[in-house]
C-alpha cells in the first residue's frame, strides 16, 4: 500500500495527518515507510528531531543519482533513516530538493519515484507520502506512485473550491499516468463539533457523493506540543482524544 497524503491548500494539516497515521500504522506493527517530498522538511523534523544540516538527505541524495544517469542512476537507492519509533522509517527531505526540482523536470523523471516505491514495497507494508502543498513535480510524482489518495480539509469555502479543483487534477492525472489511483477519502481536520457550519458543510459534500471519512480529527493544541516534543501523538499522549482518533482513523482505512 502507496499512500499519498495531498491538498495544495497549506494549513490543513497535510504533514500531520500523514506522520500520525505513519506511526500509529508502525505501532501496530506494520513496517511501515514516510518519504518525505517537501522541501520544508517538515515531516522529516517532525519524525527524527533533526533540523537544518541534520536533517537526513534521503530524497535528494536519491534523486542526484537519478540525475547521475549510467549504473548509478539506474540502481538509485535512497538512505533510510531509522526512526526513534519501532517499525517506523523515514526517507527524509532537505531545502536542496527545492533546486533539484527543474533539473527533474527538465530530464523528464516523474516516474523515477513509483519505480522506488515499486521497489520498496518488498520492503514494507505500508508507505505514506507526503509531498508539498503545490502541484508541482514532486507531487505529480508522489501522485503517480501512491495508489492511494487521503485529501486533509478543514471545513470552509475557500478549502471547498480548493478541493473541487484537486478532485478535477486528480481525474486528469489518473487518465495520464495512474489509473490506479483511488482517492480513499477527505479527512476533516480542525473539526469543531458545536459550530454549525462544519457539520453542514460535511453534510453537503457527502450528499454530492464525496467520500468524506466517518472519523473527524478535532482541533487541539496537543498536536502543536507533539511537533515541538518531534513525537507522533500515539507515543506522545497516547490516551489523548485526537490520539484515540488517529487510531480510529486508521483502523477505518484498514478495514475500507
Amino acid at each position: 500500500m502507496r499512500r499519498v497524503v495531498f491538498n495544495q491548500k497549506g494549513g490543513v494539516g497535510k504533514t500531520s495527518i500523514a506522520c500520525n497515521l505513519a506511526a500509529v500504522s508502525a505501532a501496530q506493527g506494520y513496517r511501515t515507510l514516510l518519504v518525505d517530498l517537501d522541501a520544508q522538511a517538515n515531516a522529516s523534523q517532525y519524525l527524527t528531531g533533526f533540523c537544518g544540516e541534520e536533517l537526513p538527505t534521503g530524497m535528494a541524495d536519491y534523486f542526484k543519482q537519478v540525475l547521475s544517469g549510467g549504473p548509478a542512476g539506474k540502481k538509485a537507492r535512497p538512505p533510510i533513516t531509522e526512526t526513534p519509533f519501532e517499525n517506523l522509517h523515514l526517507i527524509g527531505a532537505t531545502a536542496e530538493l527545492a533546486d533539484l526540482q527543474p533539473k527533474l523536470e527538465a530530464k523528464h523523471k516523474i516516474t523515477k519515484l513509483r519505480k522506488l516505491l515499486i521497489t520498496l514495497s518488498e520492503e514494507y507494508e505500508r508507505i505514506y507520502i507526503d509531498p508539498p502543498p503545490a502541484l508541482n513535480f514532486f507531487t505529480l510524482s508522489a501522485l503517480i506512485a501512491a495508489d492511494r489518495c487521503l485529501i486533509p480539509f478543514d471545513c470552509d469555502s475557500f478549502s471547498r473550491q480548493a478541493l473541487y479543483g484537486l478532485l478535477d487534477e486528480i481525474e486528469e492525472l489518473k487518465e495520464d499516468h495512474n489509473d490506479a489511483l483511488v482517492v480513499e477519502g477527505i479527512i476533516v481536520n480542525q473539526f469543531q463539533p458545536r459550530a454549525a457550519l462544519p457539520q453542514q458543510m460535511i453534510d453537503e459534500l457527502r450528499a454530492e457523493g464525496l467520500p468524506v471519512l466517518p472519523v473527524h480529527l478535532m482541533s487541539s493544541v496537543r498536536m502543536r506540543e507533539s511537533h515541538q516534543a518531534c513525537m507522533p501523538l500515539i507515543h506522545f499522549d497516547p490516551r489523548h482524544k485526537l490520539s484515540q482518533q488517529y487510531v480510529e482513523l486508521h483502523s477505518c482505512l484498514e478495514d475500507g
